[in-house]
Formats: C-alpha cells, structure tokens, sequence
C-alpha cells in the first residue's frame, strides 16, 4: 500500500495503474484491521459485519435529501478516466451530474494534502447551472470542514464522501444521533 500511497499519477494509464495497487492491497489490509474486532467496517462480504461504502452512502446523502435532488455538482481527486467513473455511476443512480471538476491530484498522499482554498474553489466551480447539491468523491480529500461551511453560504447540500460515509455507517448500525457542526446530513437526517 506504501508503494501506492507513493505512486505519481500524471495521466490516465498512471491512475488506472495506482487503482490496481490500491485495490490489491485492500483486502489483505482488511483482514489485518479485523483483528482488532471492530463493530463496523467496510466489506460485508469479507468482514460479514456491517458495511459503508462511499458510493452507497453518496446515494444514500441524496436519496435522504428528497426528491428535489436531480442536478449535482461533484469534485473528484481523480484523472479523467476515474471522473468518467464517477460520472457513470451518479448517472446510473438517477442523477444529472450538471458539473465534474477533476483535481487530477498526483498521488494518493497529495489528495489529503489539497488545500481548503483549492476545495473552496472547487464547490464554488461546481455549484454553476442551478445544482441542487454538491457531492465530492474521493476519501483521501480532506472536504469535510469545507463542505459543512459552503453548505452555510449555498443554503443546499454539499455532501463530503467521508461525512457521508460516518452518517451512512451510523444510521446502518441503528445509531440515529444528531451530529452537529459537520454539516445537515449528520445534523439533520
């Protein structure tokens, strides 16, 4: 996973290429994380506990949002292979994604490191053409903090993958507190 996490990407073919790495390490980072007998964690099949996918919990945020989501906005880390990805699968899921901002970040370990002005920027881009959300991807974003304070100054959803995710796997697991300060997902649903 080092050797992943370490990875320059600079077009298509290195992302592809880091993808694998990263998928390939999953598992066997999984089973070690198990020892630790969690009560949540984030392969069923594997893990035969509860699960939390990033891409569940996105549609989830939206779905719990209501029907008046049907245009979003989304920031992604990612190259335009992996955008393309993320345009199929919010596409699939019912949604017209208006906007897709790609960072085409260099590697794994320069995605946590985007600054907030750049995620800032990022929502502000995104929100163009009447969106009724904004949705970032990408866990190695650090977006939480951003998205709670645009979704103050838009007055809609701007939902952080990793916020989403926290939510989805607390109201899986039956946990229906209210979280505040992170936004009206965890706040409010």
């Amino acid at each position: 996973m080092a050797d992943s996490l370490a990875a320059r990407v600079s077009d298509d073919r290195s992302f592809v290429a880091m993808m694998e790495n990263i998928r390939a390490a999953l598992l066997p980072a999984l089973d070690a994380a198990l020892t630790c007998d969690p009560d949540y964690v984030i392969l069923k099949r594997r893990a035969k506990k509860g699960v939390a996918l990033g891409s569940d919990a996105c549609r989830a945020a939206l779905k719990a949002y209501g029907r008046g989501i049907r245009r979003i906005g989304v920031i992604t880390p990612y190259m335009p292979v992996g955008d393309r990805q993320v345009r199929r699968f919010f596409s699939e899921s019912g949604y017209e994604v208006v906007n897709l901002l790609g960072l085409k970040c260099r590697s794994p370990q320069r995605i946590a490191h985007e600054s907030k002005q750049t995620l800032r920027d990022a929502v502000i881009r995104v929100n163009r053409g009447k969106v009724d959300a904004v949705v970032q991807v990408g866990t190695n974003l650090a977006m939480a903090e951003v998205a709670a304070m645009a979704e103050f100054w838009l007055d809609k959803p701007v939902i952080a993958i990793n916020t989403a995710t926290y939510w989805y796997a607390l109201r899986d697991f039956g946990i229906k507190d209210k979280v505040y300060g992170w936004g009206s997902l965890l706040a409010e649903h």
